[in-house]
């Protein structure tokens, strides 16, 4: 389903009244606000999601009665937030589903505007850390966060145990694990277990990347090897394998637990990544982590109304409603710590997931869109055997050299 997958400034006037929208997340009550004036909003969320928001911004219309809520589907999906709104700004929606990722592209470009002081505070304040930095760009909050997506790996229980999937070696010698050697978000994170630096310690430094190294060639070296590994299937679709019974276990994300679940019944099950061997060492295999939000059109005409609905439908009801009805894992602390989602098995692997050393958070520099379009060949030609051994420094000095244009 997710955006991770593939993968001039706005006025003063504008900016000025979204500091004026209030915002209370930190409970259930975000609503407590209400706009006088008249409103006519249109929400742009992925597909999958457009009933149950319709619903959640019912109740924010009955609480805003003034306010009236188109919700309808992004044109090309979240994944493609930054280029849909970029079409023409003036005709995209008032507030829209992006990844963070996207962010400071998004900034730069003048497409959004920072938050205002109290929807900062609150944020950082009633949020998990890590939701409240994925949105963060130079030092300004720029969307509403409302969900974290890390992947973890889900396999048949009735074929593999909960020891076999701890290591990689044990796993693909039990059974069969179905991934994806063409998509940068699923396997570029092996280059963070091989210890390599995207954009710098916090992912916000043009020239910090360290991933042409020799680290960075031990893990071109991990992806080589996986050819001839018996246990590992590339495919572009590992749901269908897992299906077919052709694997017993796959590398995907929160979005797909319910057709997972659905595919293996009783015998589902999920953890984290395992340990994985690089560089000649056992390391954690780690993950992209996303933070998924709602940011509002900077050239909206109704700044304070947009601000009042993303506040609201990233409240703590609607985190949890979005929970039940799609699997997404809240980055509210009161959501997070509720008990529906302290006993989700996927929520319980995500959460751990995301912890440091697990994971890296995705950054958001605008050579992002770079990194991931010259990636994703880089990875799929070394597992391929298309780009051979004594290419691999030379493939990765091209790759950092093409994500530090500005």
């Amino acid at each position: 389903m997710k955006f991770w997958k593939k993968l001039a400034l706005g006025s003063t006037a504008v900016l000025a009244a979204m500091s004026l929208a209030a915002c209370s997340n930190g409970s259930s009550n975000s609503d407590s606000s209400s706009s006088n004036k008249k409103a006519n909003l249109t929400l742009w969320v992925d597909t999958e999601q457009v009933p149950y928001y319709k619903q959640i911004a019912k109740d924010f219309t009955k609480k805003n009665k003034n306010i009236k809520v188109r919700v309808v589907q992004s044109p090309n999906g979240s994944a493609n937030a930054k280029t849909d709104v970029g079409k023409d700004p003036s005709k995209a929606a008032d507030v829209f589903e992006v990844p963070n990722d996207q962010l400071g592209q998004m900034a730069e470009a003048g497409y959004i505007n920072p938050l205002s002081p109290s929807a900062t505070k609150d944020i950082k304040n009633n949020y998990i850390d890590v939701a409240a930095t994925g949105v963060t760009w130079k030092n300004k909050v720029y969307a509403y966060p409302y969900a974290q997506q890390a992947q973890t790996i889900y396999y048949n229980k009735s074929k593999l145990s909960a020891e076999d999937v701890k290591d990689w070696k044990t796993l693909t010698s039990k059974g069969v694990v179905a991934t994806d050697f063409t998509n940068a978000y699923v396997m570029w994170p092996v280059m963070f277990s091989a210890g390599t630096k995207l954009f710098g310690s916090d992912g916000e430094q043009l020239k910090g990347s360290t991933f042409n190294s020799q680290n960075g060639v031990n893990a071109l070296k991990w992806y080589a090897a996986q050819k001839n590994n018996k246990g590992v299937m590339q495919t572009s679709n590992a749901l269908n394998q897992l299906k077919k019974g052709n694997a017993q276990a796959i590398l995907d994300g929160p979005w797909n637990a319910a057709n997972i679940k659905k595919i293996l019944g009783k015998n589902f099950a999920v953890a984290k990544y395992p340990t994985i061997e690089i560089g000649g060492k056992t390391k954690q295999m780690e993950a992209f982590l996303g933070i998924e939000g709602f940011a509002i059109n900077s050239h909206t005409k109704n700044a304070k109304a947009a601000s009042d609905l993303a506040a609201y439908i990233t409240n703590k009801k609607a985190q949890l409603i979005a929970h039940k009805e799609a699997g997404q894992i809240p980055v509210l602390k009161s959501a997070v710590n509720s008990s529906a989602v302290k006993s989700d098995p996927v929520a319980e692997a995500v959460i751990e997931m995301a912890k440091p050393g697990n994971s890296v958070l995705q950054p958001k520099l605008p050579q992002m869109a770079t990194f991931w379009n010259n990636a994703a060949p880089l990875i799929s030609g070394t597992y391929d055997g298309k780009i051979k051994p004594s290419q691999y420094k030379a493939q990765l000095n091209k790759l950092a050299k093409s994500i530090e244009k500005k």
